[in-house]
């Protein structure tokens, strides 16, 4: 296969700002700890605000690019498809995605701006308020120009953030059976609770009918599978389909893989937290990576923990330190389970 694995969802311009001043977030009129939709217009003009105090750190976001990223930093063959503004901001995406992974598979629209969040993290407590243009991401059309990729990827991963609009929902499926029908696995990430709120039924019917690997939370997991406990929610989604390998993230309780009727538990690594955002995503990238290299699931899930460990430590979604990456896949190489 030419790619290990290749991804495909909303495609959003992370924009992130340290704050002193709670006053600020006030002053913009915005509710703290809280993301906030708004239009490209009000974006640019709270962004505008922001830079005279501090200038913004600019990142490739999105919970599947998040992955992504991870995984291409890691030394894996990954590519992402999303789509972006034909415009400064989406360019610059294009080359901060390239850094990480050597190319892109971006779709550029002149139809919308590129999508972004604006994260402004308390320099207090970490607390991040958040605003956010979708802009282009949420409107790609369809995967037409990721069919190759697709077809020649081991593992196809997708968001369930992208199953929100029915537009993009179609275009995910129709990705999904693609991958399945040239012999690749298909992953997926539940994103956030919100994802199982607003479409269970149709998750549900994703694990039951496409999915290999599945990623949760344990709220996701208990909500998906109506559970108290994860452990139980786990067991539940695994007899799902053909799944192989169901994860359930516990927070700073570690996580739970699954795989071959067995449960692995798998600690956390003691990091001081400096930005919990992300975690998850940076998770699935570096289980991903182990599993495309026929890593146990449960030494997967070791080198999961630890990048998601890496990524609380620091501001930003994505451990862009290849020395110090290579340091850890050099211990977990020799490591015994």
């Amino acid at each position: 296969m030419k790619w290990d694995v290749a991804g495909m969802g909303n495609a959003l311009m992370d924009a992130l700002a340290v704050v002193d001043d709670t006053s600020l977030i006030a002053e913009l009129g915005l509710q703290r700890g809280v993301m906030q939709l708004v239009d490209h217009d009000r974006w640019m003009a709270i962004y505008e605000v922001v830079r005279q105090q501090r200038d913004p750190e600019f990142h490739s976001g999105g919970s599947c690019a998040n992955t992504i990223a991870a995984i291409g930093w890691l030394g894996g063959r990954a590519i992402y498809h999303g789509q972006v503004g034909d415009d400064q901001m989406g360019h610059l995406y294009g080359r901060l995605l390239s850094n990480a992974c050597g190319a892109h598979a971006l779709r550029f629209t002149r139809e919308a701006a590129t999508g972004k969040c604006l994260a402004l993290i308390s320099a207090i407590d970490a607390e991040r308020t958040m605003c956010t243009d979708l802009g282009a991401a949420v409107s790609l059309p369809d995967f037409e120009g990721f069919r190759s990729e697709l077809a020649s990827a081991t593992i196809g991963h997708f968001e369930g953030y992208a199953l929100f609009g029915e537009g993009f929902r179609r275009a995910v499926i129709g990705a999904m059976e693609h991958v399945v029908a040239s012999g690749g696995k298909v992953s997926i990430d539940a994103s956030d609770p919100s994802v199982i709120r607003a479409v269970p039924e149709t998750f549900r019917d994703i694990l039951e009918r496409h999915a290999n690997i599945c990623f949760l939370n344990e709220e996701e997991a208990t909500r998906l599978t109506s559970r108290d406990d994860p452990r139980a929610a786990l067991r539940e989604v695994a007899r799902m389909g053909s799944l192989e390998v169901v994860v359930v993230k516990l927070g700073s309780r570690g996580s739970l893989v699954g795989s071959a009727g067995e449960v692995f538990e798998i600690p956390v690594r003691p990091v001081h937290a400096i930005d919990t955002t992300g975690a998850g995503d940076a998770y699935a990238g570096g289980f991903l990576y182990g599993l495309t290299r026929g890593w146990h699931p449960a030494r997967c899930g070791q080198l999961a923990s630890a990048i998601a460990g890496l990524t609380c430590a620091q501001i930003g979604a994505v451990v862009a330190d290849r020395p110090r990456l290579a340091s850890l896949l050099d211990e977990l190489a020799v490591r015994e389970l």
